[in-house]
Parts: C-alpha cells; sequence; structure tokens
C-alpha cells in the first residue's frame, strides 16, 4: 500500500478523497437568475449566477433586499422542479403577495418564523444536519438585521436595561455552525441584513452583526438607491447593487438594477452603459441608440429610443455575443490566471 492510499485509508472522515477526485472540487452548481445585471453581480458572467454557499444583501430599508433574494428563489426552484425552500421570518414584512408576484412555488416553500438568534440557530442546524447532499434545499433569512439575542429578550422581560454583548457572538456561531454544511451538501442560503453607517469625517455602510458575517459569507453585496424620475415624477428607483466582498466578482464594483413602480424589475437594466462603454452601442444623436457590429464595425442604420431599447428584439444579439460576454467577464470577475508571477531565474 502506497503512503498515499494508507493515509487516506486512516482518515476517520468519509469524505476523505485524493483532492483530484474530490467531489467539493467539482465544478460548482451555478443557478442562472432571469437578470443579466444580477447574473454579472453574482458571478461576474451574464452566463452566471449564484453557487452553493453565503450570499448576503444588505443595506437600509425599502432597498430592494428581500426582492433580491426571492429573485434567486425563484431561480432556484425554476432549475429544480423538486426543490424546497426554506424560510425564515423575523420580520414578516414579506407577504404571500410577494412570492406570488415573483413566480415562487409557495406549496414548495416552508415558512419558520423565529424570535431570536439562538431559535434560528438551533432550528436551523437541526435541518442542516437532516439534509443529505444531493437533497435541492435553499434557505433563505429575512432577516438577520434585527433579530434579537435571547438575553435581550430576557432582559426585556426581567425589566432590566443592560446591554447585550451575546448577540454578535450568537450571529457569528451561527455562521461559522452552517458555512461547512452548506459547502459540503451544496446548499445555497440568502440571508438579508441590515446596515448602519460608522462615525468619522468620511462614514461607510457598515453590515451589521459583527465579523461573522464577514468571514463566512462568498458574497456580501450593500445596496444604495437613486431616484428615476420623468420630468419631475418619480417613477422609480435604480438600486445598485456595490460589491462589498465576493469570491467571483471585483469587489468594489458597482452594477445597477432598475425598478420601475408600474412595470417591476427592468430585465436588462445596467447594461446599455456596459454596451457602449464595450463599443457594441453607440448613440449617433442625444437619445438615440444604435447596435454596432463589432467584428466588422457597422453601425446598424435603425436609431431606438432609450425605452424601445428595454426589449429582447434590442438586446438579443448583444447578449449571445461572444465579444460582448467576454468584456463583462473582463471588467467585472476574477481572472483565473496564476496567482504568482512567474520570473526568470536572477
Amino acid at each position: 500500500m502506497s503512503l498515499l492510499d494508507k493515509l487516506k485509508k486512516n482518515s476517520t472522515i468519509k469524505e476523505t478523497a485524493i483532492l483530484s477526485r474530490s467531489i467539493f472540487f467539482e465544478e460548482k452548481d451555478m443557478i442562472q437568475t432571469s437578470i443579466p445585471a444580477i447574473n454579472i453581480a453574482l458571478s461576474g458572467s451574464l452566463d452566471g449566477g449564484f453557487t452553493p454557499g453565503l450570499t448576503m444583501w444588505a443595506g437600509p430599508s425599502k432597498h430592494f433586499k428581500t426582492a433580491f433574494s426571492l429573485i434567486m428563489a425563484k431561480a432556484y426552484q425554476d432549475k429544480y422542479p423538486d426543490a424546497i425552500v426554506l424560510f425564515y421570518d423575523s420580520e414578516f414584512g414579506t407577504p404571500q403577495s410577494y412570492f406570488q408576484n415573483f413566480g415562487i412555488d409557495k406549496e414548495r416553500v416552508i415558512h419558520t418564523p423565529i424570535t431570536d438568534v439562538e431559535q434560528l440557530k438551533f432550528d436551523i442546524m437541526n435541518q442542516l444536519t437532516n439534509i443529505e447532499r444531493g437533497d435541492r434545499v435553499m434557505i433563505l433569512i429575512d432577516s438577520i438585521g434585527n433579530l434579537a439575542s435571547k438575553k435581550e429578550v430576557e432582559d426585556a422581560l426581567d425589566q432590566k436595561s443592560v446591554g447585550d454583548m451575546t448577540r454578535a457572538k450568537q450571529i457569528k456561531s451561527l455562521f461559522r455552525m452552517v458555512t461547512p454544511h452548506l459547502n459540503l451538501k451544496d446548499i445555497p442560503m440568502v440571508v438579508v441584513n441590515h446596515t448602519y453607517m460608522e462615525i468619522g469625517m468620511f462614514p461607510k455602510a457598515i453590515v451589521g452583526g459583527g465579523t461573522g458575517s464577514y468571514y463566512s459569507a462568498d458574497n456580501i453585496y450593500i445596496l444604495g438607491r437613486q431616484q428615476d424620475k420623468e420630468g419631475t415624477d418619480l417613477v422609480g428607483y435604480s438600486y445598485i447593487i456595490n460589491v462589498e466582498k465576493s469570491r467571483y466578482v471585483r469587489e468594489k464594483s458597482k452594477i445597477p438594477v432598475a425598478v420601475k413602480f408600474d412595470g417591476g424589475v427592468s430585465k436588462f437594466s445596467g447594461l446599455m452603459d456596459m454596451a457602449i462603454e464595450s463599443g457594441h452601442v453607440i448613440k449617433p444623436s442625444n437619445g438615440w441608440y444604435s447596435r454596432v457590429n463589432t467584428t466588422t464595425g457597422e453601425v446598424e442604420t435603425k436609431k431606438w429610443r432609450f425605452t424601445d431599447t428595454e426589449s429582447s428584439d434590442f438586446w438579443k444579439t448583444i447578449l449571445e455575443n461572444d465579444s460582448f460576454k467576454d468584456w463583462v467577464r473582463d471588467n467585472y470577475s476574477f481572472g483565473s490566471a496564476v496567482t504568482v508571477e512567474e520570473e526568470e531565474d536572477v
């Protein structure tokens, strides 16, 4: 018996395997959403999406955090007809109509109300322990940001006004315990969180809950928003996805997603600026757009108003263009090249 085989046999962990044959280093499952800009934020690729592991949407109130999570849940159910969503609910601000509006099958959602961090931790660990690799399960927590600790609740019942020093530790413990299960069992978990502004001359948004989320999360997105007006009328918002942490996308990237009051999420939001910068679209005159054949340099004769570009008729050929896909990947994703530069011996 070779040393390699002996060491493998001596392991007490049944999943131990030679690295080249380990199932945990196979290509990760990729779940593509219906919104190209969200796929770029999640993976750095138009054809990408989200993978098993921990993804966190953070931001102030009414910043579309839950909606982004539901878009991901819809994509997971669409890819796997037998998929179940475990929905842990602490805010009760997501009515059934939300799920219906996003096309989520409510018969495949298990709703679990929670009141404190410890209750969440005990239940989610009980679920994860009994889930096997290959079970199609996605976990959604809305939200961790405003969830009290058990001690905080007990102090209030005892009419104590002392500060609670346990909450951050319990949240850190929660993420520390669930992270290995998510990766070992191919489970995506999406968490909604809040942010607060740090004190200082140049304050920036900080994700709530301590350092536990930063250590465990594969992706953390901090959401901002800008008003979308037609004249003086507010018609919607552009939500800016700020990539705070990612294993796949360049950090500090900013990707807009437009949401209209009367039309919902714009499927093609954020793409126009990219297409202009990449040379796949030009503005022949103010307020008009034309596509460019990047192979020949030929500009189409047809001119499009911006409202008319919000359609598959305009974007289909661009989104199928390999050069545009490559441009997006080159500008947003991490490279896969060797991380140590090779140099000649000196």
